[in-house]
């Protein structure tokens, strides 16, 4: 295969919700590099993650799969090191591809087919050893109500690791501009994942300017159980006004720190002559509710949860500042990476390649996506409940299905934000049926709930193992709990 683009610099963030960018339409949020982005190339308006948590959408975006596909479903499954990635077939290419930052994979295997790997996780690369120290912070940054209740003015580690992280990658472009070779290279960034905590310059410009959430919670007597258990579990039933605006303003605050990074990062790209030859895209792998139906983080197959950013960049192949709205996933981006770089696409994966669509041809595109939530029960924040959750988005219509539960049928052309079940509605039974037939053809919840408690034993195993003899983790950004504070008022 030809190749289309002769180098490649890939930016995945962490937990940034589409609509919470210039270029998407939020008028309030500070974004002038990944809005410059959009307007020198495509800005995707319906891409979805693989799964509403990090490491199945990680994995899934590595290796064009679904979580269900290479059974990655929870944080603390190891992607087998055999199931090749979009790293595999770019380096099969000839291509040496190179990563500075997050990719968030547990196990062994710290690679995936990158060649060479600079700064590294902030995290231990084994579930059954200590998480890392978030002092003042802990817990801010799962899903647990300390999240918005220790937010606003201060500093994380998160965004400190994303500096030394922007660091690098400037150095790297440097070297790689004096060698004068092709390059692919992937930025990992952490922000704008929570803790909603930041520089108090931007508390301070987003209290002043931001409204209140949006879309509020469902009525009591309509809103889907596990929704209202799941609020009600994480302990966000009563976020105090106070906390919520904090915690969104630091929200916005955090999506326009990593923006500055994305910004510093794409004009040395320029300053070195590199952008005429480089595919740039941005993506992110999964987004954030932030208060919206008086829920936070992710978890949940609402858009706000499910949809992400994906802006791509190629001058003179891709028209600038066009839209492509087509129903499409991140596990599509990874094979469209591979065929703009002139690799051969991954064999046996379940995603498609975008390039065509892109470059304007798009007869042929299927308009349908799916987005796994499943869970097992040790994760404290679960509760203590499994879930079998799986989202259809095809064309206009979108499906949550849950298992043992009832389900939720949205149209999105009529109703973007999602407040309106049709599930029920016996003139939608037909659509449902089929809509329904299609989730779980090839998608079986029972299998999956044995596949999982099968897993969940073989995990017990290593976290116990790891526990004790602890093992070394590679590839670790070393962060202090003192990095973690908050002002003082």
């Amino acid at each position: 295969m030809t190749a289309t683009a002769k180098n490649l610099l890939f930016l995945f963030s962490d937990q940034h919700a589409q609509r919470i960018t210039g270029c998407y339409g939020d008028a309030h949020v500070q974004t002038p590099a990944l809005d410059a982005l959009a307007a020198r190339g495509v800005r995707l308006t319906n891409a979805y993650c693989a799964s509403p948590i990090c490491v199945p959408s990680r994995m899934s975006m590595l290796t064009a799969r679904y979580p269900s596909s290479q059974q990655c479903w929870t944080n603390d499954d190891h992607l087998a090191s055999d199931i090749p990635t979009w790293l595999h077939a770019l380096g099969a290419a000839g291509h040496r591809p190179e990563l500075i930052g997050r990719m968030h994979a547990m196990g062994p295997d710290q690679m995936h087919g990158y060649v060479r790997r600079e700064v590294g996780e902030h995290s231990p690369n084994w579930a059954g050893i200590p998480r890392h120290d978030m002092g003042a912070l802990n817990n801010t940054n799962e899903p647990c109500p300390e999240s918005v209740d220790a937010c606003g003015a201060g500093q994380a580690a998160y965004e400190l690791k994303d500096r030394d992280v922007t660091e690098a990658a400037l150095s790297a472009l440097d070297r790689i501009a004096a060698e004068g070779r092709p390059f692919c290279l992937t930025v990992g960034l952490m922000l704008p994942h929570a803790p909603y905590v930041v520089a108090r310059k931007w508390i301070d410009h987003y209290l002043s300017v931001l409204p209140p959430p949006e879309i509020p919670p469902a009525p009591a007597r309509t809103e889907h159980p596990w929704i209202a258990w799941w609020r009600h579990n994480r302990g966000i039933d009563t976020v105090p006004d106070e906390k919520s605006r904090l915690a969104r303003a630091a929200y916005w605050g955090l999506v326009s720190a990593m923006d500055e990074m994305i910004g510093r990062i794409l004009d040395r790209l320029r300053a070195l002559g590199l952008e005429d030859d480089t595919l740039v895209a941005y993506a992110s792998d999964h987004g954030d509710h932030v208060g919206d139906r008086g829920l936070w983080w992710k978890h949940t197959l609402f858009d706000d949860s499910a949809k992400v950013p994906v802006i791509a960049a190629l001058p003179g192949r891709l028209a600038p500042g066009t839209t492509c709205d087509r129903v499409c996933s991140l596990i599509d981006l990874s094979q469209t990476m591979i065929e703009a770089m002139g690799g051969t696409p991954l064999p046996h994966a379940d995603g498609r390649s975008l390039w065509s669509v892109l470059c304007g041809d798009d007869d042929a595109w299927d308009d349908t996506a799916f987005c796994e939530y499943c869970t097992d029960t040790v994760p404290a924040w679960t509760g203590g409940r499994a879930v079998r959750h799986r989202m259809l988005r095809q064309g206009r219509w979108k499906l949550h299905y849950y298992w043992g539960e009832p389900p939720l049928l949205f149209d999105l052309q009529t109703d973007p934000a999602e407040q309106t079940d049709l599930a029920a509605d016996p003139t939608h039974a037909d659509r449902l049926s089929r809509m329904t037939a299609r989730l779980l053809d090839g998608w079986n919840p029972e299998e999956i709930d044995r596949q999982m408690k099968i897993r969940r034993d073989r995990k017990d195993v290593l976290a116990a193992w790891a526990a004790k003899t602890r093992p070394a983790s590679t590839h670790i950004w070393p962060m202090t709990p003192d990095m973690n504070k908050l002002d003082e008022e």
